[in-house]
């Protein structure tokens, strides 16, 4: 099934969630979902929010991608790094470079088709597109800890887990420049008006709240340049947050090809963001008991900090 394109015109003010309810092309789940996912765009303007007020003679454009559902995507025999497995819930450590579900232009080689071989028809396919047991995401080139729900009821209590922010999830970067012992980074994200598949620092009305927390762990001076190794810790969970707010503080990831500096300096390794998962804190969905994971940093984000240790000796 191909995507659709539906061009709407505005007759009363109204939120932007009812407007698209209110026409019975979309539930309002569904309208508030594309929303969410920068796919409604308002008099050519990207709108992330679903409680954005309409004024009569908006026009409003949904770009509807393509449903991807259960018989589209293809259990595939792909190794699964697993941390954690019992009855409600898989840990995966995720590879730099694996797509985290199928989408336009990954339609396979994905976690989710790992996942398909893996679990079988024992995976919960969540909102009729088939995220099996995905309660949160990894970017194709970040590494690291995923947690994944083998059941419905586990998948639902994850998501409200994370909604209430009570799953710490902790995150290890490599940055350029020096930074503080510790400190919080500020800034609505949305989508870059610039250049729709970034992201980027927004004013309120058109983005989300995202807060970052961050501590030093080690600084190295090399080439008259200092680069930071700190943990990331998240109050909030959007699109590319840790790489958007160290962008907007001229921190950016070593590596990064979308956030990152226009040409790395020699001694830098990575040829993706160094940026990793590296652990997971949760009480169990469903027994209640303290479930806290650990990942040592991947073979690339290890070789760079030890060969910036070395320069900066």
């Amino acid at each position: 099934m191909k995507s659709s394109r539906h061009e709407l015109t505005v007759d009363a003010s109204r939120r932007l969630d009812q407007f698209l309810a209110a026409t019975e092309l979309f539930s309002r789940s569904m309208a508030q979902k594309l929303v969410a996912q920068g796919h409604v765009q308002v008099n050519g303007t990207v709108i992330e929010k679903a409680s954005y007020s309409l004024q009569p003679g908006d026009l409003v454009c949904v770009q509807q991608p393509a449903p991807v559902d259960h018989a589209t995507v293809v259990g595939q025999e792909i190794p699964l790094n697993i941390w954690y497995e019992d009855e409600s819930l898989l840990v995966v450590n995720k590879p730099a470079g694996m797509v985290v579900h199928p989408a336009a232009g990954n339609y396979d080689a994905t976690l989710v088709n790992a996942l398909v071989h893996y679990l079988g028809d024992g995976l919960p396919a969540i909102g009729g597109v088939l995220r099996p047991g995905i309660v949160h995401r990894l970017d194709k080139d970040t590494s690291g800890l995923m947690l994944v729900a083998k059941t419905e009821v586990a998948h639902q209590r994850l998501v409200s887990m994370f909604a209430a922010k009570e799953i710490d999830r902790c995150y290890l970067a490599l940055c350029h420049g020096s930074l503080d012992d510790s400190g919080v980074i500020e800034g609505n994200i949305g989508r870059d008006p610039k250049d729709r598949k970034r992201m980027a620092i927004v004013e309120a009305d058109k983005g989300k709240t995202a807060r970052t927390h961050y501590r030093l762990l080690e600084k190295f001076f090399c080439h008259q340049q200092w680069v930071s190794l700190i943990e990331c810790r998240l109050d909030t969970g959007r699109t590319h947050q840790i790489r958007v707010h160290l962008r907007s503080v001229q921190r950016p990831l070593l590596g990064d090809q979308v956030y990152g500096v226009k040409k790395e300096p020699g001694y830098v390794s990575m040829r993706r963001q160094a940026l990793h998962s590296a652990s997971l804190c949760l009480q169990h969905p469903i027994s209640g008991e303290v479930v806290e994971l650990q990942c040592p940093l991947p073979e690339d984000m290890r070789d760079q900090v030890e060969s910036l240790r070395r320069r900066s000796s």
